[in-house]
């Protein structure tokens, strides 16, 4: 015998009289456990009838039905009853995935409850998702939190501030949020963010979305025009329904479009990104998935996240054409358009893109949606821009529009530029620790210049402007929310629509050239009904707005220093005001509905046709002038404009 056949017989492997040819090969570890039994038999682990094995661990004896291995037979293929459980049954879109793709809601699929806080729609219901604690914790915070609303809410001063309501069969405003025809999940996820009670834009806001009219809203900045069209669109959305999409004859490999029912227009990154987080709040459990996208930053990432769904689409104007070029949005579905800070987006140049998306791509008509138009101030220009966008509208103006708000207590201290810095170190010396300082400068180069001054003389600052990539600017406004930096210099990038709570002091460091941007540089603080401070450091240099900055601080009820009075005076000597370039404060129609004005317009009213007619007012060479109205009256037959 050779050796290899020696080796084989001392394992038994070849061993005929031990093993016939038909059993099977037993492993050497295992020999010993089937000693005395039938090696045919298939092997049971940790047999109980053998005395000699090893005990048994029974921790895992109740396995889950799905991790049993299954029987191969051909039957169980068939039987539909033993496929594996699985966490969720989801949607599935014509490639086979399951999900919510491009806002697809099948009713053909059977659903399991899901735990990440979101809903579905299913044979015309609409299903609540499960409540999870730590996405509310995320989304709204704690009580405690300290970068939520925490500076004194002043919304008894609220209820004083005047509205006016124009237009045809106005809707009765709402006192509260329970009585207001809101979808009961909104009014939920309203209570989770500690919401008490409806801000005066939102009283007029919700019921007249609710009565599916066109609407351009002014309000004072800080005043919840954000939640005036989430709340109204999203109560909407989650009572009807998705859109039925007629998937037609697509490719399965062509990428995926998505077809919001909503969508959002805002001049910034930082506005849409501060807009879509709003939108999560309130869509939370719904089946409506928020989504946003902008330039500067990754395309890709943003083209994942409309593929999870995206049912609201809160977007910057170039960044959508982008995506509609693309052919990734489609805005066949869209039932509701907002443009907010629309006046802004105007004055950046983006009026092409917004006409094109409006009157070009394949968005429905006038008729055949619902247009919202929300801003802190809408001049003349602006108002004559809606009517090609508007339908029957309903002009609603809270409070002084183009103002600033009595909850911010205005400072004006006389600077010269060689002072302002040492000015500066002072009042952030005399400062009260807790809460926000944002200080607003002119130029890029003077921003870092003055947080590298700060933080040389140990303040801890940040700084945000245009130069800045997306990463930074979000990591700077990260800190800025969360105290870590409680100093921000900023230029105008920040200056319009960022909503970042517990800013308590608004300094004016360089003042700029429009009073428009003033008043929205202050509105950073004394938002949703908070009180707040604001500084300015004016000097001779800035006598181009002094004039209007005396008119804001009296309609501010706010102290008026005499050597700003002398300042104005003197700008005054031997020239004519003429007020602002664009006619909004002092123009015709900076807050008014100017269609009382005009009766060439269809949307005149009955009652006002005939004491505001303007039938032979022609536009004047200072269109656009101040107190002259930017318009000449040849007949002067209105004797009150104003």
């Amino acid at each position: 015998m050779s050796s290899l056949e020696k080796q084989f017989a001392s394992t038994s492997i070849s061993n005929s009289q031990k093993a016939s040819s038909g059993t099977r090969y037993v492993p050497p570890h295992l020999r010993r456990a089937t000693s005395g039994s039938n090696p045919s038999r298939p092997l049971q682990r940790n047999d109980q009838s053998n005395p000699s094995a090893p005990e048994r661990n029974t921790r895992f004896d109740t396995e889950p039905a799905q991790y049993k291995v299954r029987d191969r037979s051909p039957s169980t293929f068939s039987n539909s009853s033993d496929k594996p459980n699985r966490r969720w049954t989801g949607n599935k879109d014509l490639s086979g995935r399951q999900g919510f793709h491009n806002g697809y809601h099948s009713d053909s699929q059977s659903y399991r409850t899901r735990d990440d806080g979101t809903g579905y729609w299913k044979g015309g219901k609409h299903i609540r998702g499960e409540r999870n604690l730590r996405i509310e914790k995320e989304l709204f915070g704690l009580p405690e939190d300290k970068d939520r609303q925490s500076t004194g809410i002043n919304f008894d001063k609220y209820n004083d501030i005047p509205v006016e309501a124009s237009g045809n069969d106005v809707p009765s405003s709402i006192d509260n949020f329970v009585d207001s025809g809101l979808d009961p999940l909104i009014i939920s996820n309203i209570e989770l963010a500690r919401y008490i009670t409806p801000t005066p834009v939102q009283k007029y806001s919700i019921p007249i979305v609710d009565a599916q009219r066109d609407l351009m809203a002014c309000a004072q900045t800080g005043s919840g025009k954000t939640g005036g069209f989430l709340f109204p669109i999203l109560s909407e959305l989650f009572k009807t329904g998705p859109p039925a999409i007629d998937h037609g004859s697509r490719n399965l490999y062509r990428a995926r479009k998505a077809f919001p029912s909503a969508l959002i227009l805002a001049p910034t990154r930082e506005l849409a990104s501060q807009i879509h987080d709003e939108a999560r709040k309130f869509a939370y459990r719904s089946w409506v998935r928020p989504c946003v996208v902008y330039g500067g930053a990754d395309i890709g990432s943003q083209l994942r996240t409309m593929d999870r769904g995206c049912d609201l689409l809160t977007a910057t104007p170039g960044r959508l054409v982008d995506l509609i070029e693309r052919g990734r949005v489609s805005l066949s579905k869209v039932r509701y358009l907002v443009l907010d800070e629309a006046d802004r987006m105007l004055d950046m140049g983006f009026e092409p893109q917004i006409r094109r998306i409006v009157e070009q791509e394949d968005m429905p008509e006038v008729q055949d949606r619902q247009t919202l138009l929300f801003s802190a101030t809408f001049p003349k220009d602006i108002q004559h821009l809606a009517r090609d966008f508007l339908k029957d509208y309903i002009f609603l103006s809270v409070g002084r529009v183009g103002s600033t708000s009595e909850n911010i207590t205005q400072k004006v201290e006389y600077v010269e530029d060689e002072d302002k810095r040492s000015v500066l170190l002072d009042i952030l010396h005399s400062m009260d620790q807790e809460g926000l300082t944002l200080i607003f400068v002119e130029t890029k180069r003077m921003a870092d210049a003055l947080c590298d001054f700060l933080i040389y003389h140990n303040f801890p600052a940040t700084s945000i402007h245009g130069d800045r990539s997306q990463r930074e600017r979000e990591y700077a406004l990260e800190t800025f929310r969360n105290g870590r930096t409680p100093i921000l210099v900023a230029t105008a990038v920040a200056a319009r629509g960022l909503d970042i709570p517990n800013v308590t002091h608004v300094i004016n460091f360089d003042l700029p050239t429009d009073i428009d941007d003033y008043v929205h540089r202050i509105g950073r603080t004394g938002r949703a009904g908070n009180v707040g401070i604001s500084t300015a450091f004016f000097n001779r240099g800035n006598k181009g707005i002094v004039r209007e900055l005396i008119g804001l601080l009296k309609d501010a009820n706010q102290t008026i220093p005499s050597w700003l009075e002398t300042i104005a005076r003197e700008a005054s000597y031997g020239s004519s005001y003429r007020g602002r370039g664009r006619g909004g404060r002092g123009g015709f129609g900076g807050n008014r509905d100017y269609r009382k004005f005009n009766n060439s317009n269809n949307n005149n009213y009955g009652n006002n046709q005939n004491n505001n007619s303007f039938n032979d007012w022609h536009p004047s060479p200072n269109y656009g002038g101040g107190f002259n109205g930017g318009y000449s009256n040849n007949n002067n037959s209105n004797k009150s404009w104003f």
